[in-house]
């Protein structure tokens, strides 16, 4: 058994997602996650995929020259006003480009009430077999794995399930244990990262590190081999690491292959093979 790997939209944020595939490709990875709608609605607009058929077509065209296929799709956040409206065009684009999962991000309090709106888009989602995949954050309003398994566990469809990203498991104090707990079948993927320790709690510090400012695996304080361990060893692992000021210097294929280069490392240590 042996993890497939995955290039996160974070770490060539700033890059065409034609380029971000060749990039991927030539690193090493297997699969890359792509961004439609933005992680802050009310500042950015849509990203042009959700409605460039030109960009659609060149880029489903790379996904094929190189083999690269597309792991996840980013974002559906959830509010206490959200319908099925919001989401619909982000399904039918993700079911066009091949996406296993979207992200979801859970922007409501309630949880009563954002578990509503998740079973409602997790049963829309599974009309075009794309997992509903969960993350939980510290500063949203799913905190933690133990808040996320709630959601999930009170949703019927197979698709409801959960992403372990490694800067928010070490954020929000949740233990290996806790992962190595949840059942296989509710994770969707693993997010491979790394993080300065000890850090700033407060919500605008995690919010800039997670978004912009995060370390390459290896080269944080994260016990990265730990959580590798508590991870299934075929579980798809995509490697995120947005890094605004590495950026400004180091070309896209730069960025992947060292993504490739230090993900593979941390999970040679955890004794986990990679295909």
């Amino acid at each position: 058994m042996s993890h497939t790997l995955s290039l996160s939209f974070l770490t060539l944020h700033d890059v065409a997602p034609t380029v971000a595939i060749r990039a991927a490709a030539e690193a090493g990875f297997q699969k890359l996650g792509l961004r439609l709608l933005p992680a802050n609605p009310q500042a950015e607009a849509p990203y042009p995929l959700l409605t460039d058929d030109a960009l659609l077509s060149e880029t489903l065209s790379i996904l094929s020259d190189t083999g690269i296929q597309v792991a996840d799709i980013e974002m559906v956040r959830l509010n206490a006003t959200t319908t099925r409206d919001d989401y619909t065009a982000l399904l039918v684009r993700a079911a066009v480009l091949g996406a296993s999962n979207i992200l979801v991000v859970g922007d409501d309090t309630d949880e009563v009430r954002l578990t509503e709106k998740y079973a409602a888009f997790a049963e829309a989602a599974a009309g075009y077999e794309i997992n509903a995949a969960l993350e939980f954050m510290p500063y949203t309003g799913v905190p933690d794995l133990a808040a996320a398994r709630r959601i999930v566990d009170a949703v019927s469809t197979p698709n409801a399930t959960i992403i372990i990203d490694a800067l928010h498991v070490h954020r929000s104090g949740t233990t290996s244990d806790e992962i190595a707990a949840l059942p296989v079948n509710q994770i969707a993927y693993g997010q491979l990262c790394d993080g300065p320790v000890p850090y700033d709690p407060s919500k605008q510090e995690l919010t800039r590190i997670a978004r912009t400012a995060r370390n390459f695996p290896g080269e944080g304080g994260i016990d990265l081999v730990e959580l590798v361990e508590a991870l299934p060893d075929d579980l798809l692992i995509s490697v995120e690491v947005p890094d605004v000021e590495f950026a400004r210097t180091a070309s896209p294929a730069g960025r992947a292959k060292r993504a490739f280069e230090t993900a593979t490392s941390i999970l040679a240590k955890a004794g986990h093979s990679w295909s």
